[in-house]
């Protein structure tokens, strides 16, 4: 897929129209990690210096109706500001604003309120989707997709919008894109996956498409349980998607055809109840109590990951090996995230939770080869997927 760069379209001068993941965690309207901010920088940064104005789209959330005070982008439009060292200004209109884009100046900013606010952002009639883009294009002369963490997403401002205008892709999409063309496309081996979460339906795609391309997919998390008990393992009070284990075995089956190994926790951390007080009791793998809940890989399991994962030269990791938000249950991600520093090659933290883990659990991003900033994204690429917004880009 052939994708535009900033360099390959004329920018001099240009009204542009930045679609940016901005989609930061902000509590009592302060922002808590504003690294995906700081990921658009660069290409705000490349627009200014070309002599644009800038007309910048973003979500924040899944906004319901009584939810728009605590999903509002002002606390961004200020964050902004501050790393531009300009101001930024911010719309809390987003339909019938042409005047305003049209008055911007050379260097001016203009932050958009939360794009998600809008019905027809998300909307599955592409009638609906179209007039809001009809709309946006007003506001520009060309259109740069960079919210690398919606491009799988078929919304208005990521898909249609991108479709009607002249456009091209920022830095960020294109760094992103690099990277896991790195996971996909001739990786150096041994190649090491390791999945968490709750959910293995979440990953089921990944897996499948992956199992062709790696030597090594180690599984934690939540959906280890639905593993262990295709097994036939008990494993107690442990989260499982039953309806998934055919799945699981058949995709078991497959890893020993192509002689790609699956490892799975011998040890697991398990309590009485899902609550960051619970006495955490190590049990091995198949000896969980019926009145218990797995909520860690065990210690061993741990030891055995990292050691694993220190062999590879390749590794993408999407998903914690546990709770990793409560003290007793976050050793088996603190252990995966360390393996992960060490790796002699390149090592991807796909975004998501799992960003929030090793941020959470004291790592710097510099510790590690790439993260990314859209787990969803990252995943359905890796998955095969073709992605709506780098299409339109296309």
């Amino acid at each position: 897929m052939e994708i535009k760069t900033l360099s390959q379209l004329d920018l001099q001068n240009k009204r542009v129209i930045l679609r940016c993941d901005l989609n930061v965690p902000i509590k009592d309207g302060v922002i808590i990690d504003d690294r995906r901010i700081r990921a658009s920088l660069s290409t705000i940064r490349k627009l200014l210096a070309k002599d644009c104005s800038i007309v910048v789209i973003a979500h924040l959330g899944r906004p319901k109706p009584d939810q728009k005070n605590n999903l509002s982008l002002a606390p961004v439009a200020k964050r902004l500001s501050e790393l531009l060292e300009t101001e930024v200004a911010f719309s809390e209109e987003i339909i019938g604003i042409k005047q305003k884009t049209d008055s911007l100046k050379t260097g001016q900013i203009l932050l958009l309120e939360n794009i998600r606010f809008l019905a027809a952002e998300t909307s599955k009639d592409e009638l609906e989707r179209k007039a809001l883009s009809s709309e946006l294009a007003t506001y520009g002369q060309v259109y740069i997709g960079d919210g690398f963490g919606a491009v799988h997403r078929k919304h208005a401002s990521v898909y249609e919008l991108a479709k009607m205008m002249p456009h091209a892709a920022g830095d960020l999409i294109i760094t992103e894109l690099g990277v896991l063309e790195k996971l996909t496309m001739n990786p150096n081996r041994p190649y090491g996956v390791v999945l968490g979460g709750a959910k293995v339906s979440d990953k089921i795609g990944v897996i499948s498409n992956l199992l062709e391309k790696v030597d090594l997919i180690a599984i934690g998390g939540g959906m280890v349980f639905t593993f262990l008990s295709a097994h036939g393992k008990e494993i107690g009070k442990s989260l499982v998607e039953n309806d998934l284990i055919p799945t699981v075995k058949e995709l078991m089956k497959r890893a020993e055809n192509l002689g790609v190994k699956i490892i799975l926790p011998t040890d697991i951390v398990v309590a009485k109840e899902f609550n960051a007080e619970s006495n955490a009791t190590i049990v091995a793998s198949d000896e969980i109590p019926k009145d218990q809940m797995g909520l860690d890989i065990g210690p061993e399991s741990a030891r055995f990951f990292a050691d694993e994962i220190g062999k590879c030269k390749t590794v993408f990791w999407n998903g914690p090996m546990g709770v990793f938000e409560f003290n007793n249950f976050s050793n088996g991600t603190r252990s995966v995230a360390q393996a992960l520093t060490k790796i002699d090659g390149i090592s991807v933290v796909g975004g998501g939770d799992s960003a929030a883990a090793v941020r959470k659990l004291g790592f710097s991003d510099q510790d590690f080869g790439y993260i990314s900033t859209g787990g969803g994204a990252s995943l359905e690429y890796l998955e095969g997927k073709e992605l709506p917004g780098l299409v339109a880009l296309s």
